[in-house]
C-alpha cells in the first residue's frame, strides 16, 4: 500500500507518497491547482490507503478536490501533531513524509471534514458573527467621539438611530461630524447586511429539529442556537460529553503530577465560538432562570464571578451535548439537580 502526505501552503504544496517501508516513491512541489495535483497522485490511486492534508486556512478546495476525485482523505488535526525533537533538518518535503508516515502507522490525529453544505452555512453563521464585530467597532467609535467632544454619553441604540440632520445639529466641527456620518454609514450598512444573513441562517437551520431542542435551554436564543448547532456539526463525532466540553473551551487545560500543579497546555485548543457561545448562555441563564442562577451565585461564593460564569457555561454545554445526543429538549431539574 501507498500512503500520501501534502504539506499545504498559501500559493503551493508539496506532496509525497511514501511506500509500506517509509520508503519515499514520490515527491512533488505543486502550484495550488487541482487538477496538477490529482494528475500527480491519479499514477498510485490504486494503491493508495488515503491522502494526508494539513489543517490549514485554506484546504477546503484541496480536500473537496481530491474527494471528487476518489481518494479517501484525512485532515491532519496540526495542534496534535508534535514532531521528533532534535531533527537536524526539516523542511517541506519532510512533513508531508510525516504525515504520510503517521497515516501508515495508524496515530494520525485527525479533524472532522464537514460536508460542503454544512461548511459553507457554518462559515455565514461566522461571517455575521464578524459584521456583528464591525458594526459594534463603529458604534463604539462614535460613542468616543462624543464623550470627547461633548463630555455625554450616547447609547448604542441612539447612535444607530442618528441621521445627517441629527448629527448637523450636533456642537461639534464640521471635520468631527464628518467623522460621525462615516461610522453611522457603515453602522447601517452592516446592519443591512446582518438582517440579510440572518434571515438565510434562518431558512437553513429552523427546519431542522436540533434547533427547536437547543432553544429550550435557558440563555439559548435564536442566535446563540444556530452558532451551537453549526459549530457542533455531528453530534456523534464527539465520544462523550467530556470531549464536547474540552472542545467548547468549558474545561481547565493544566498538567498535574502528584496532585501537583506542573503547568498548562494549550488553551486555545477547541471552538472559540462555542466558548463565546456558551459563556453567552451563561450570562442569559443567570438572569432569566432561577436556578441557573442560584447555581452561578453559589460558585461565585466559593470563587469568583468569571469562574462561576464558566462553570455555567460548562453545565450548559453538557446538557446540550445530551440534549443533542438523545434528542429530548432541556430539563432543568436533570441539570442543577
Amino acid at each position: 500500500m501507498m500512503y500520501g502526505g501534502i504539506d499545504l501552503h498559501s500559493n503551493n504544496c508539496v506532496v509525497v507518497i511514501i511506500d509500506d517501508a517509509d520508503r519515499v516513491v514520490a515527491q512533488k512541489r505543486l502550484p495550488n491547482d487541482i487538477t496538477k495535483v490529482v494528475g500527480f497522485l491519479a499514477r498510485w490511486q490504486g494503491q493508495l490507503a488515503g491522502v494526508v492534508v494539513e489543517s490549514t486556512y485554506n484546504w477546503y478546495w484541496l480536500v473537496d478536490g481530491l474527494q471528487d476525485a476518489g481518494h479517501h482523505v484525512h485532515l491532519a488535526n496540526t495542534a496534535a501533531i508534535k514532531q521528533y525533537e532534535g531533527l537536524k533538518h526539516s523542511g517541506d518535503e519532510a512533513d508531508a513524509q510525516h504525515l504520510a508516515h503517521l497515516l501508515r502507522l495508524g496515530i494520525l490525529p485527525t479533524g472532522t471534514i464537514l460536508p460542503r453544505e454544512q461548511r459553507a452555512v457554518r462559515d455565514l453563521a461566522r461571517k455575521r458573527m464578524q459584521l456583528v464585530q464591525l458594526c459594534t467597532a463603529n458604534v463604539l467609535a462614535v460613542e468616543n467621539i462624543m464623550a470627547r467632544q461633548l463630555g455625554r454619553r450616547m447609547t448604542s441604540n441612539q447612535i444607530k438611530r442618528l441621521a445627517g440632520d441629527t448629527i448637523d445639529s450636533l456642537s461639534v466641527a464640521a471635520d468631527v461630524g464628518l467623522a460621525i456620518k462615516a461610522n453611522v454609514a457603515v453602522i447601517a450598512t452592516l446592519r443591512s447586511q446582518i438582517e440579510v444573513l440572518e434571515k438565510r441562517l434562518q431558512e437553513r437551520v429552523k427546519p431542522r429539529p436540533q434547533y427547536g431542542l437547543l432553544t429550550s435551554v435557558p440563555g439559548i436564543g435564536q442566535t446563540l442556537a444556530t452558532v451551537i448547532l453549526l459549530e457542533t456539526g455531528p453530534i456523534d463525532r464527539f465520544a462523550d460529553v467530556g470531549n464536547f466540553a474540552s472542545y467548547a473551551r468549558c474545561v481547565d487545560s493544566v498538567h498535574t503530577s502528584n496532585r501537583k500543579k506542573k503547568g498548562e497546555g494549550n488553551v486555545k485548543n477547541g471552538n472559540k465560538y462555542l466558548a463565546w457561545a456558551f459563556v453567552e448562555a451563561a450570562n442569559f441563564a443567570r438572569r432569566f432562570c432561577p436556578e441557573a442562577n442560584r447555581f452561578h451565585e453559589r460558585k461565585k461564593a466559593r470563587t469568583n464571578n468569571i469562574v462561576a460564569t464558566k462553570a455555567l457555561a460548562h453545565k450548559l454545554a453538557r446538557a446540550c451535548y445530551h440534549i443533542l445526543k438523545e434528542g429530548k429538549p432541556f430539563d432543568v431539574t436533570r441539570c442543577f439537580v
